[in-house]
């Protein structure tokens, strides 16, 4: 009991350098452009069109999860790696303050979307959530693969280029891109549980700090200072 009361009260000292340490710029800047595209539709016509209506929101949701690839960027990750809080706790806390965040301004992208042409709202969610939990993830082998501080803007270039790319060559029949009034929506959308998962696994995966390898050669050792014969 005691043990647990220490760990909350640690968590809730990290609370004020954590949210100071946030990249708020490129979290502001997706968020601002996920809306502006949702609401499009809306301000540009009476009588939108639903394709355009998805192409926009998904394209909201990817705005978005760009700006996520920038959270576990630190500055100071030289400094911080020796601090007692490991880079697991860290970056979850990260995480947790931007979830009510992201849970409102998606919220606001959605409402955005006129109702007549609005997409099911829970395969689209999924999808949002999915994107969302890729740029983490991605984010997270960054920061677990390499020694940059702030890996963010490579690894939002490299999920954008994925991103076009999946659009682009996947086969139409995996649904991914489906539409509503597509045969294969219900299973595209089975195919978005799978990367969810996938994209979980590999986020809680790269969340430890790496496992320094053993040295396969041994070090020599520097030959004690004395007089010889002692």
């Amino acid at each position: 009991m005691a043990g647990t009361t220490g760990q909350l009260a640690l968590l809730a000292q990290l609370v004020r350098p954590v949210v100071r340490g946030l990249p708020w710029r490129a979290l502001g800047a997706g968020a601002v452009a996920g809306l502006v595209l949702a609401a499009l539709p809306r301000v540009t016509s009476s009588d939108p069109n639903p394709w355009v209506a998805l192409l926009l929101l998904r394209g909201a949701a990817l705005a978005f999860a760009l700006g996520l690839t920038f959270l576990l960027d630190d500055p100071a990750r030289q400094v911080t790696v020796a601090v007692p809080t490991r880079r697991m706790v860290r970056g979850a806390l990260r995480t947790a303050l931007a979830v009510p965040l992201a849970v409102l301004w998606w919220t606001a992208a959605v409402l955005l979307i006129p109702a007549k042409v609005r997409p099911p709202v829970g395969d689209i969610t999924l999808e949002a959530a999915a994107a969302a939990v890729v740029a983490l993830a991605a984010s997270a082998a960054a920061v677990r693969l390499t020694d940059e501080p702030e890996p963010g803007q490579r690894v939002a270039v490299a999920l954008l280029a994925a991103s076009m790319g999946a659009a682009l060559f996947l086969p139409t029949g995996w649904g991914l891109f489906a539409t509503p009034d597509m045969k294969n929506w219900a299973p595209g959308h089975d195919r978005w549980v799978v990367v969810l998962v996938v994209a979980a696994l590999t986020w809680a995966a790269c969340g430890p700090e790496p496992v320094r390898r053993r040295r396969l050669i041994p070090t020599r050792r520097t030959p004690r200072s004395g007089l010889p014969g002692a």
